[in-house]
């Protein structure tokens, strides 16, 4: 798989980075560390080198989770990790890093990224300033490689940016969820940003496998995802219906067509997860979708007849 550069380093990612919040298990079902591992691997075998985990995701368990699946192939992949919004103090972001150091069973991360602003789920307020200064800390150390900012504004990115280089920000992104595009996309494009898009099949949406009566299982986030209700929902139904019809002339499924989309933007990389080894494998070939000017067009089209319904809230979920 054709590698691309993150932000101005010379950090090489791959334009599917493999997403992994399923495999710290809180907050999905039916998750199981085995197949959470293989899938890794399939990703990984597959092309997909880089890998995107968090502190937060499952208290660390997901990091052990990927560590299990990738440290013997260490030299060969980007872990990129997260420190959640209640450790932006100067030393709890420095022990964040420790902990997610051990847990990825690395003396390294290469791309260190500050899940949510500070004040974010009623944690505390942070300066940014404080919270770089030990960013930029960790990465004098060489325990970091590059800094990098997930769910902040455009105005976030713009003052984080004052105090350290940031290299990419990590937005909720797909065809049907899009407010980043007139928000921060313009400043990662004059700043050299990459933009790592989570989401990018809306939690499982634009895969088409959800009919219109789907109930999401007790304890699923997704249930909660403004995507998968009321109007939303339908509309989005309608749009996958007019998708298959393109995904079909291309010979992939509606999953790879809206990854391949997606990594035709500019910039813009797609963080997708996956249970099982086939599904890591079937994203993986999203890479191979070759789209024409007029057929991202298209698609565009399509994909505003969900957008055009959304308010300008980023927050994909109604916690």
């Amino acid at each position: 798989m054709k590698t691309r550069s993150l932000g101005l380093t010379n950090i090489q990612i791959t334009p599917l980075l493999m997403g992994t919040w399923q495999a710290g298990k809180r907050m999905w079902v039916g998750i199981e560390d085995e197949e959470s591992i293989k899938a890794i691997r399939a990703a990984f075998e597959a092309g997909i080198t880089t890998v995107d985990t968090a502190e937060v995701y499952g208290e660390g368990h997901s990091e052990q989770i990927v560590a299990k699946a990738l440290s013997d192939v260490r030299d060969r992949v980007v872990y990129a990790s997260k420190v959640f919004a209640n450790h932006l103090k100067y030393d709890l972001v420095i022990e964040a890093c420790d902990r997610s150091l051990k847990n990825l069973n690395t003396d390294y991360i290469d791309l260190y990224q500050i899940h949510w602003p500070s004040g974010s789920f009623n944690t505390e307020n942070v300066p940014i300033e404080e919270t770089m200064s030990a960013l930029n800390k960790l990465k004098e150390q060489g325990k970091i490689r590059a800094i990098g900012v997930s769910n902040f504004s455009g105005d976030q990115l713009a003052e984080a940016s004052q105090y350290g280089r940031i290299e990419s920000l990590q937005p909720p992104y797909s065809l049907f969820w899009r407010q980043v595009e007139t928000d921060a996309m313009p400043y990662c494009i004059e700043n050299n940003i990459s933009l790592l898009a989570y989401s990018p099949l809306a939690q499982g949406l634009l895969t088409g496998k959800f009919g219109k009566d789907h109930k999401f299982a007790e304890g699923d986030h997704r249930a909660k995802n403004k995507l998968f209700n009321g109007e939303n929902y339908q509309r989005a139904q309608n749009a996958i219906a007019q998708l298959r019809p393109i995904a079909e002339r291309h010979h992939c499924i509606l999953a790879q067509l809206s990854l391949a989309w997606l990594i035709a933007q500019p910039q813009t990389n797609a963080i997708v997860g996956a249970r099982h080894a086939e599904q890591a494998s079937d994203n993986a070939k999203a890479t191979e979708v070759v789209l024409s000017p007029e057929e991202i067009q298209e698609i565009d089209k399509i994909g505003r007849q969900v957008t055009d319904y959304l308010d300008n809230n980023p927050v994909m979920w109604d916690f």
